[in-house]
């Protein structure tokens, strides 16, 4: 997949840009002790997977460039990088490392990470609100994008999804697969959702392309999280950029555990398959999505 690589590599430089700037105007309009932490989130080497889509959902749909559409993408990177600081904190996965480097809370402290971390949130929706605009977005249409993403972060999704995670370690319950699914479709394809929702709605795409978009990223992000416990049972902790092997020492309920390794890939296939099934039934033609699908399910990180 060179052609979908060399994609990723300038969407990437594209939204590391964007954050950039976004991280500099916020330490200019008084995030004060904050705005190093802030900075230290967003500049780590994510792979960008979920602002990338919604960059190819609008061009998918729309075709023309579009500057605006990297503040919405960088929107979602700033959820996810709020959701990663969090999902680090010794009070949630206590986890030291994270994209090749030391945790923000390694770095910072518990209390200045859960406040960075939290600082993130505003910044987002401000980011988007501003996005909307500039894209000629307003009213109803603004607030479904406003609307969209506040769903996909909130007690029906990651932060939903977190609590059912975090819940079923201490209950001493083992998790059926319909319930490890239950956690994860909130906690990871949420926003996957969300993020190919957002690139549609803003390329004015109609109910059917909206909501077979946001089914492919529903699909994307249950594969990316099989693969994930995948990677965190067969892989290791440089290649990973973060702790490998936690999972199976805190018992946790993970695809490989439920299904085998075996088991797990062919779900993480079946889920790419039936995703993309639900494009080429709304009529949509992506070489550059189908691709992606399939970039999830060779990842080594």
């Amino acid at each position: 997949m060179p052609a979908l690589a060399t994609r990723f590599e300038q969407e990437r430089a594209l939204l590391d840009a964007t954050l950039e700037r976004i991280a500099t105007a916020s330490a200019a309009s008084g995030a004060g002790t904050l705005a190093a932490p802030l900075a230290y989130a967003l500049s780590g080497p994510g792979k960008r997977l979920r602002g990338i889509l919604c960059v190819l959902a609008y061009r998918t749909l729309d075709g023309r460039p579009a500057p605006e559409i990297y503040q919405v993408a960088a929107a979602l990177e700033l959820l996810h990088a709020y959701s990663l600081v969090h999902d680090d904190l010794p009070c949630m996965d206590d986890d030291d490392l994270r994209r090749g480097r030391p945790t923000l809370h390694r770095v910072f402290g518990p209390a200045t990470a859960a406040l960075a971390g939290a600082a993130l949130i505003p910044v987002a929706f401000r980011v988007l609100r501003r996005a909307a605009g500039d894209l000629g977005l307003a009213g109803p249409a603004a607030a479904d994008l406003a609307l969209t993403l506040a769903r996909a972060i909130g007690a029906g999704g990651m932060v939903g999804g977190q609590w059912l995670d975090l819940e079923a370690e201490g209950g001493g319950h083992r998790l059926e697969l319909a319930e490890l699914a239950r956690i994860h479709a909130a906690k990871t394809g949420a926003l996957f959702e969300a993020a190919l929702a957002l690139g549609a709605r803003a390329a004015r795409g109609d109910q059917a392309q909206v909501a077979a978009l946001a089914g492919y990223g529903a699909c994307l992000g249950l594969a990316f999280q099989v693969v994930d416990d995948l990677l965190d049972e067969l892989g290791d902790s440089a290649a990973l950029g973060k702790t490998a092997g936690k999972d199976r020492r805190q018992d946790k309920a993970t695809y490989p555990a439920l299904l085998g390794t075996a088991g797990a890939w062919s779900r993480a296939r079946a889920a790419v398959s039936q995703g993309a099934a639900r494009l080429r039934a709304a009529g949509i033609a992506s070489e550059e999505l189908e691709a992606v699908g399939e970039w999830v399910l060779a990842r080594h990180h």
